[in-house]
């Protein structure tokens, strides 16, 4: 799918939803996820050399544990986070000034993610969407 799309898409889902409120519901949200798409305003963010290849989370109490894998230079690198959920549902802090924002998810496809952080003085945010799918490029999602 073409960037400049997919950043349209994303942006006009954003603004939709700033004003919708969801119940989150942390126990089908766990599980393999495979990032497909992400958008930005912001071309650093955009332009990192690691790209998130996939997300397991999985769930203890309130908190919320991501093992991502990510490809940087050819090899495969993973980091385990452990974030916690805010008063607002589907918002998660974690470690290092970054905060997740579960926007929109049917669960067992795809989910949309606002990912925030804080680095080197600036604040970066991106939108993320992610599929459950390793195979279907062009599944209903996209």
């Amino acid at each position: 799918m073409d960037a400049g799309l997919l950043r349209v898409i994303l942006g006009t889902v954003l603004v939709r939803v700033e004003t919708a409120t969801q119940d989150l519901n942390l126990h089908k949200i766990v599980g393999f996820w495979r990032e497909a798409g992400v958008a930005s305003s912001q071309n650093l963010a955009l332009e990192t050399p690691k790209r998130l290849e996939a997300l397991f989370l999985t769930l203890s109490g309130d908190e919320l544990t991501g093992k991502a894998a990510d490809d940087s230079s050819g090899s495969c690198e993973t980091e385990n986070i452990v974030g916690s959920e805010t008063d607002v549902s589907g918002r998660f802090v974690f470690p290092g000034h970054r905060e997740i924002h579960v926007i929109d998810t049917d669960y067992e496809q795809d989910a949309i993610l606002r990912v925030s952080l804080h680095w080197q003085g600036q604040d970066f945010h991106m939108l993320k969407y992610f599929t459950r799918s390793l195979e279907d490029e062009y599944g209903p999602g996209f």
